[in-house]
């Protein structure tokens, strides 16, 4: 169960960070995915924390790839739901 549970999470993250990379200005994806990594960082730690036999060799993998879920989440919250930006630049001076 831990090794299933460590390889979607894996395939999640990198289709996760491929497409946050490719669409950077996408609020609505990012807000989207960003809920959903929520879920995945919740699951992942639920799974590594009840593994009674601690994982083995891909614990550290483990561990790591729920903290830059994490850190992943962060930034799409931010991206999601900044203020929109003016089209109006305040270094030109009309």
């Amino acid at each position: 169960m831990f090794s299933a549970v460590f390889w979607v999470l894996a395939f999640w993250f990198i289709v996760n960070l491929v497409w946050t990379i490719a669409r950077l200005n996408n609020r609505m994806m990012s807000r989207t995915f960003a809920w959903i990594n929520v879920v995945a960082v919740v699951i992942g730690f639920w799974t590594f924390y009840a593994a009674s036999n601690g994982g083995g060799g891909i614990a550290p993998w483990f561990r790591l790839m729920n903290w830059t879920n994490i850190v992943l989440a962060i930034f799409q919250f931010y991206n999601g739901y900044r203020p929109h930006q003016y089209s109006k630049k305040w270094w030109i001076i009309e």
